[in-house]
C-alpha cells in the first residue's frame, strides 16, 4: 500500500441535473479506503440553488460547471484537462462503491505496466445481478459486456485480461490516455453519447495497451438511470433498452457505431465478421424503417459523421 500511496487518482464525475444520484455517490467517496485521490464533478445544466448546495455540501470537490448539457464526452475530457492524476477514474453519478473500490482498482492497474484499463465487478442494485464486468468487441461490432443481466458465477471471480472497460466506472492509465488521444480529444466529442467506451478501448487495443478485470473492486450501478426513457408507441418494444430511448439518443447511437467502426476496424477483419455485422444491421434497419421512418431520413439526410469519422482515422494513424 505504501508504493501506491504516492499515486494520486483522479475522480471525474460528469452529471447532468442530477443532484440526488450525484450527492449519494460522493458521499461513498469519502469512504473510500485509499485516501490520495481529488475528485473533480463536471455540472451540465445545473440550477444555481444546486451548484451552490453541492459545493457547500462536498468542498473537498473540484466543481466545474457548464450551463447547458455539453453530453458526456465533451465533459469528460474536461474533466481530464484540469486532473493531475496518475490515473483516471471515470465514474457515473448512478454508483455507489465498496469502500475499498479505488483500491483495489490501483492494485490491478499496478500489476502490468501495458494495462491501460481497468474494469471493476459492476453489480445492479439489487446486490445479486451484474451490470459489467468489462467490454467486449461483438462480432456484430457493438459493445458487449461482459456478464449483463446474469448471476455472479464462478468464470466472473477470476482476474483476468479483457479487452476494455466499459464506460460506468473504468480507470484509466493517464499515459495510456496521452498516447490514444485524437487532437486535444480523449474522448471523441462528436460522439456526445454511447459507443465511447468502446472507441477508447478499440483505440486503446491498437496501441497495445491492455484491459484489465478485478472481482475485489466492487461496485452497485442503477443502470440507465441518467438516460431519459421514453414510451415506445408499441408495448412489445419495451423490452429493448433501444427503444426505450429517445429519438435524438436513437440517432446518436446509431451514428456512433458507424463512427467507432469507421475510425477503428479494418477491412480484412470486418469481412471475416460480415454475417454477424450484417445480421445486425438488418435488425437495426428493420426496426427503424417498420417503427422510426423520419430516423432514416435523418441519417441518410446528414452523412456528414461519416467524413468525421475518417479524417480523425487519419489523425489517429498519423500517431502511430
Amino acid at each position: 500500500m505504501s508504493g501506491w500511496s504516492r499515486s494520486l487518482v483522479s475522480i471525474i464525475t460528469v452529471s447532468f441535473n442530477r443532484k440526488d444520484l450525484l450527492s449519494v455517490l460522493l458521499l461513498s467517496l469519502r469512504e473510500q479506503s485509499y485516501k490520495q485521490v481529488e475528485k473533480i464533478v463536471v455540472l451540465n445544466n445545473f440550477a444555481k440553488q444546486d451548484i451552490e448546495d453541492l459545493e457547500r455540501s462536498f468542498a473537498d470537490a473540484i466543481f466545474i460547471t457548464n450551463e447547458e448539457n455539453l453530453f458526456f464526452c465533451k465533459a469528460q475530457n474536461q474533466g481530464i484537462r484540469a486532473a493531475k492524476g496518475e490515473f483516471v477514474l471515470c465514474l457515473n453519478d448512478d454508483l455507489i462503491l465498496e469502500d475499498d473500490f479505488i483500491e483495489q482498482m490501483v492494485g490491478a492497474v499496478k500489476k502490468d505496466r501495458t494495462i491501460g484499463m481497468v474494469s471493476g465487478c459492476i453489480i445492479r442494485q439489487d446486490r445479486q445481478t451484474l451490470d459489467t464486468t468489462g467490454l467486449f468487441l461483438a462480432r456484430s461490432r457493438k459493445p458487449l459486456e461482459r456478464g449483463y443481466g446474469q448471476r455472479c458465477r464462478d468464470r466472473y471471480k477470476v482476474a483476468e485480461y479483457i479487452f476494455g472497460a466499459g464506460g460506468v466506472a473504468p480507470l484509466y492509465r493517464r499515459k495510456m490516455l496521452e498516447d490514444i488521444k485524437i487532437g486535444n480529444e480523449y474522448f471523441d466529442e462528436d460522439y456526445g453519447v454511447f459507443y465511447e467506451d468502446l472507441d477508447i478501448s478499440w483505440r486503446a487495443q491498437s496501441k497495445n495497451w491492455k484491459g484489465y478485470y478485478t472481482p475485489q473492486a466492487k461496485a452497485y450501478h442503477l443502470r440507465s438511470a441518467t438516460v431519459k426513457q421514453a414510451k415506445p408507441r408499441f408495448s412489445f418494444l419495451q423490452k429493448y433498452n433501444f427503444a426505450c430511448l429517445p429519438h435524438e439518443l436513437q440517432l446518436r447511437l446509431i451514428k456512433n457505431r458507424y463512427m467507432t467502426i469507421i475510425k477503428n476496424d479494418n477491412p480484412k477483419r470486418l469481412l471475416l465478421n460480415l454475417p454477424w455485422f450484417l445480421g445486425y444491421e438488418i435488425k437495426i434497419w428493420l426496426y427503424l424503417t417498420l417503427f422510426e421512418p423520419i430516423l432514416v431520413w435523418r441519417i441518410l439526410r446528414d452523412l456528414g459523421f461519416v467524413k468525421v469519422a475518417w479524417r480523425k482515422r487519419k489523425q489517429a494513424s498519423k500517431r502511430a
